[in-house]
């Protein structure tokens, strides 16, 4: 019963999470806010919200490791798993993406994330920290993004409908903004439970279950992008997602606590998530494919990481 009460709410935050996603971009669109600010705000925190109420009822809860091992974890399942999926399935053409810039924050908020965390547990002045370099993102990204709308606009916006009724708007945003919460709750709760009754540690459980499970709304979309073809939305959305919960998942969450870091981290977690954004090299700068081949790679090395870390 724990795995099916940890299983429903995972599935509550999913759906809550896309709910929300929903109505917030229709509502932003209603009151004018140009389509690039709702995918670059509204778009990106709906998404990482299932991992960002996790942290924060983990840190609440006093089990700061799941919070921890969800960031840490997801990241790692962002390059070998969901890249790695879609990859086998068919393919990802990435030898024309251009998505130098953005790779190359990540790697810089992927050095600036583990230079804290070799200084000591992560701080309030820490997080803060991480909130002003996701603000300098933020800012250049949408630079970028108002020159390409003025050089080719578009006010295309995945889950906008122009048609949709305003009272379905507010049904959809209570329904999320509940939801959410409800379904961190459970989760936390029993995952907390099954880590005791197998004698695993809470960081164990957030760098596998939980990271899985929150790690499902990117592998999605990532598949349905490889499917159809659309390889720099795919590779996008893995370094976008890496970036937002280094910065913004940490950086919020130590407002309400500090984030104690297990030796495991130092010696193993850590290192692994750096190795996963070199990875990322070749695809990025030596137009490289992410052919089955890869996908195979990183689906095994994915498989080859969780069984290490539940040994």
């Amino acid at each position: 019963m724990i795995w099916l009460q940890a299983l429903l709410g995972l599935i509550v935050l999913l759906v809550a999470g896309d709910i929300l996603v929903r109505g917030a971009v229709n509502f932003s669109l209603r009151i004018k806010i140009p389509a690039f600010i709702v995918s670059l705000t509204v778009v990106a925190l709906g998404t990482s919200a299932p991992e960002l109420l996790v942290a924060i009822r983990a840190t609440l809860d006093d089990a700061p490791g799941i919070a921890l091992g969800n960031v840490v974890g997801s990241n790692i399942a962002n390059v070998f798993l969901v890249l790695g999926i879609p990859a086998l399935v068919a393919g990802i053409n990435t030898s024309n993406c251009n998505t130098g810039k953005n790779y190359l924050f990540m790697m810089a908020a992927t050095i600036v994330f583990l230079s804290l965390a070799f200084l000591g547990n992560f701080s309030t002045s820490d997080g803060i920290l991480l909130l002003l370099f996701l603000a300098v993102f933020l800012f250049f990204t949408a630079k970028d993004t108002l020159k390409m709308q003025q050089e080719k606009p578009s006010s295309e916006v995945d889950n906008a409908d122009p048609n949709l009724a305003f009272w379905k708007i507010i049904l959809f945003l209570s329904v999320g903004l509940i939801g959410l919460p409800v379904g961190a709750d459970i989760l936390i709760e029993n995952a907390s439970l099954i880590a005791k009754s197998y004698g695993l540690s809470d960081e164990i459980i957030g760098l596998t279950l939980i990271a899985l499970g929150t790690s499902l709304p990117e592998l999605a979309t990532t598949l349905m992008a490889a499917v159809r073809r659309q390889a720099e939305v795919a590779l996008g959305n893995v370094i976008g997602s890496n970036i937002f919960n280094i910065l913004a998942i940490v950086g919020i969450t130590t407002i309400f606590g500090n984030l104690p870091i297990a030796p495991s981290f130092y010696n193993f977690d850590f290192w692994i998530m750096f190795g996963a954004g070199i990875v990322l090299f070749p695809f990025v700068f030596m137009r490289a494919n992410i052919t089955r081949l890869w996908g195979a790679f990183l689906t095994l090395t994915y498989a080859s990481y969780l069984y290490i870390t539940i040994q």
